[in-house]
């Protein structure tokens, strides 16, 4: 890998090039023996989206600067991945192109990814001192390709009227496709075109797990451009309920005695699963739901509540559920307007972010 890496999509690009532009900058890392904790990752906001107004650098933007001076000073391997390059203001390219200039080459590593064209001068840095990897817009035997790929890696067999009905429903989006076969891993019996419909086809888009995960590891601006999305095709109220089922699991976890315990409580026929796989004759119910086996892959969602339920104090549980709590009176509220329910649901995912990752 280059010192400095460009990868560049298409303008206008979608989620499924997104997706690919994203998987190419952590391969071009991993490829490098760069190590996943030593990147810094930056999401350019677009214009009027900062937080701040329209600064010289930008709140978040400027990671980047102690980042690429970190090598020098404490001699540890450092990544910076810039997300939506593009968006860059001309005097952040600038200062961008200064500080690559300046970088210790040896002990730092800058992936750009941009949907289209680099201001000027980090166009010239990147000819001087990079490469520039391309993603085009998929074709449909490229499509069939990665589809078939996926299926591999996810352990699924899918028929030509499977593939097809994963096409119709998601077009190229490669990245709702990752998710969707993820989930499918866990179906019994055959995959059908009925089943995959009856599953995701009045879905939305982005399915709501994306949005805690980038609670749980403190990506603001992740989580926000979720929310956003989120709103403009459905109604706050249905977040709410969503936020509230999880709290409610993790409140059952931090006073379950154990994990089978918890797993009767909130998935009741688990056990009967557990029972009919041959792991029960190895393990024990709780030992088969934290493992990796695949007969255990049903009751992945149980194990991954159970340990974020365990992992926050009862403290923070009661005040993540006092703040839902309150967003739900306002959002209920029928004297306050609908113009602030952006902003309430804001609040509340900054406030529930800090009580989730402790980043914040």
């Amino acid at each position: 890998m280059s010192f400095l890496t460009h990868i560049k999509g298409p303008a206008g690009a979608g989620p499924g090039e997104r997706h690919r532009m994203l998987e190419r900058a952590a391969d071009a890392f991993e490829d490098a023996g760069w190590p996943k904790s030593s990147i810094v990752r930056v999401d350019v906001p677009g214009r009027g989206q900062s937080a701040a107004g329209e600064e010289a650098v930008r709140p978040e933007v400027e990671p980047v600067v102690p980042a690429l001076q970190s090598g020098s000073m404490f001699a540890d391997k450092t990544g910076v991945l810039i997300v939506d390059a593009h968006q860059l203001k001309a005097t952040e390219a600038q200062a961008l192109a200064e500080l690559l200039e300046t970088a210790d080459r040896e002990l730092c590593r800058a992936v750009l990814v941009s949907s289209g064209e680099l201001a000027a001068p980090l166009k010239k840095a990147v000819k001087a001192h990079g490469e520039t990897q391309t993603i085009k817009w998929m074709t449909n035997e490229e499509f069939q390709r990665w589809l078939a790929d996926a299926a591999r890696r996810h352990g699924l067999h899918l028929s030509a009227t499977a593939k097809n009905a994963l096409k119709e429903l998601f077009r190229f989006d490669v990245a709702a496709i990752e998710q969707a076969l993820t989930q499918l891993e866990m179906a019994e019996g055959n995959i059908t075109p009925e089943m995959i419909k009856a599953r995701f086809e009045n879905r939305p888009q982005t399915p709501t797990w994306e949005y805690f995960n980038a609670l749980e590891k403190g990506e603001k601006t992740k989580a926000l451009r979720f929310l956003r999305n989120f709103m403009t095709n459905s109604h706050p109220i249905v977040l709410i309920a969503v936020l509230e089922d999880d709290l409610r699991k993790r409140a059952l976890a931090a006073d379950a005695p154990d994990v089978e315990t918890y797993a009767d409580w909130t998935n009741p026929g688990l056990r009967k699963r557990w029972l009919n796989s041959k792991a029960s004759d190895t393990k024990s119910f709780g030992n088969w739901i934290m493992s990796r086996d695949k007969s255990a892959r049903v009751a992945f969602p149980t194990k991954k509540a159970w340990l974020a339920g365990r992992a926050m104090s009862p403290q923070t549980l009661l005040r993540a559920v006092d703040a839902l709590r309150r967003a739900d009176a306002i959002l209920k509220n029928k004297y306050m307007p609908d113009v602030t329910h952006l902003v309430t649901m804001e609040r509340l995912t900054i406030a529930l972010m800090a009580m989730y990752s402790d980043k914040v």
